[in-house]
């Protein structure tokens, strides 16, 4: 491996390299303040030689990774998520008890696995980073572990993530089986000189079981409430964002080059499977009192409404995933930050009758998760409008009429339950003492909401620049 190749992976290293020194620091001196300060330098390093490693992309780093221009701007989006997390965690932990060293270990660790699975480029690589990145959300689940629900949460995750992780290790023995190989590029190079098997469909459809769980795509989707409402808040944000972006950055990648949704037969399955994520995802969430459940139906809708772009593969393809996966990024971290600064490690607000009134009690906070619900909805001036309307673009481009109507069916079914926990924060009710708290701009956590909701409403009006940085650095597989 030459100096070139180990400054193309340096983001990467850095975080690996991170990663040991916060436990090192942990196992000498147990002050969660310091190891926070660490993560967030290491995080930030990791995002500031990004600039320095665009200049030598595109880049194979042996056949295990490629660094190009897909994988940087995924790998920022990931980093500054990551960031964000962090200074919710801190905010969030520092009512516990409990000793918040490891957690930081975790989430480093998960960061970095969901990076390897952005530069993937083989089935060894892929499986190495998918495993990085569940085993340090089993223990990010389950923390703080004194707690039955959140023990209960990693419970479920370690089972069904493990009969996963059986169904992918299948999927790519029987890919290899047939064609030989386990790198990207050879495989779909493979794919177009040779006719399809039954042995390498079967395989390929292991492999989408596997992908669409951690996707929480329907019908593998069950998951997904229970771990949200159990898992602490922050934590919850880290699933639904770095989880699964990293997860369908890997899938977009793998099956555009495979071209394997020239397919009718696939693309008409993950048509299927895009239409039942919406319908069921928002149908579900109706139902819900609690917030976190909400928010994890919602999730299934929205990994739906992002299929709808994957389907497509057309020229609006990568500029549509980009976006969106921006604007979903920016509006989770949102809903479940206010949710992280409401709650603590031993009692969470999740129920929908915990945020009445809180209009009246919390202004800015319930203004900034309204911004949040909104922008889920897809009302203007909100990035998730422009996000939804770069999914539109796509669909039409393409002629997916069933996506796009079940699009529109889903998102007017997501208004009366966002609007639903709008009306609940604006009810007035009579409040029996309130307790004085410092404004948002105060504590880290609090700032860092403000500045997302800014971000929010700046896209919503003014998404050019984020746009000409989506078409500049990942054009290639437009």
């Amino acid at each position: 491996m030459s100096a070139i190749d180990l400054l193309a992976i340096s983001p990467l290293l850095l975080l690996a390299a991170t990663a040991v020194i916060v436990m090192l620091v942990a196992a000498f001196g147990r002050r969660s303040g310091v190891t926070a300060v660490l993560t967030l330098a290491g995080l930030a390093g990791a995002f500031l030689t990004l600039p320095v490693v665009w200049p030598e992309v595109p880049r194979q780093v042996t056949p295990l990774l490629v660094v190009d221009g897909y994988a940087v701007f995924y790998l920022g989006l990931l980093l500054v998520t990551s960031f964000v997390v962090t200074i919710q965690g801190y905010s969030y932990l520092q009512a516990a008890a409990s000793d918040a060293n490891a957690f930081y270990i975790l989430l480093l660790l998960a960061t970095l696995g969901t990076a390897v699975l952005v530069t993937s480029s083989h089935f060894a690589s892929f499986f190495l980073g998918l495993e990085t990145l569940s085993i340090s959300l089993y223990g990010l689940i389950a923390y703080t572990r004194t707690q039955k629900e959140r023990v209960e949460a990693g419970l479920k995750y370690l089972i069904l993530a493990g009969t996963t992780a059986a169904f992918l290790l299948f999927g790519m023995a029987l890919i290899y089986a047939e064609l030989g190989t386990m790198q990207l590029t050879e495989i779909g190079s493979e794919i177009a000189a040779v006719p399809r098997s039954l042995i390498f469909v079967f395989g390929v459809g292991l492999l989408l079981v596997g992908i669409a769980f951690k996707l929480a795509l329907v019908p593998f989707h069950l998951w997904t409430p229970d771990v949200y409402q159990g898992a602490p808040a922050p934590v919850t944000g880290f699933v639904a964002t770095v989880s699964k972006g990293g997860m369908f950055v890997l899938l977009l990648r793998y099956f555009s080059e495979w071209g394997l949704l020239a397919d009718g037969r696939i693309s008409g399955l993950f048509t299927i499977i895009a239409i039942a994520s919406m319908l069921v995802g928002n149908l579900l969430a109706v139902r819900q009192d609690n917030v976190k459940r909400i928010l994890a139906y919602s999730s299934i809708a929205h990994l739906g409404y992002l299929l709808i772009p994957f389907v497509a593969l057309n020229d609006q393809t990568m500029q549509a995933a980009a976006f969106y996966l921006v604007a979903y990024f920016l509006t989770t971290l949102c809903a479940f930050g206010v949710v992280a600064l409401l709650s603590e490690p031993q009692a969470e607000r999740e129920d929908l009758q915990d945020y009445a009134g809180l209009f009246w009690q919390r202004p800015y906070l319930s203004l900034i998760f309204m911004l949040a619900l909104l922008s889920l909805a897809g009302l203007p001036p909100l990035a998730g409008l422009v996000g939804k309307i770069y999914l539109v673009s796509a669909g039409l481009s393409s002629q997916l009429w069933w996506l796009l109507a079940a699009l529109v069916l889903g998102s007017v079914i997501g208004v009366y339950y966002y609007m639903r926990v709008i009306v609940v924060m604006v009810r007035r009710v009579e409040i029996e003492s309130e307790t004085a708290v410092a404004p948002l701009y105060q504590t880290p956590g609090g700032l860092v909401l403000v500045i997302l909701a800014l971000l929010l409403v700046a896209l919503g009006l003014y998404p050019t620049p984020l746009i000409a940085l989506i078409t500049a650095v990942i054009p290639s597989l437009a």
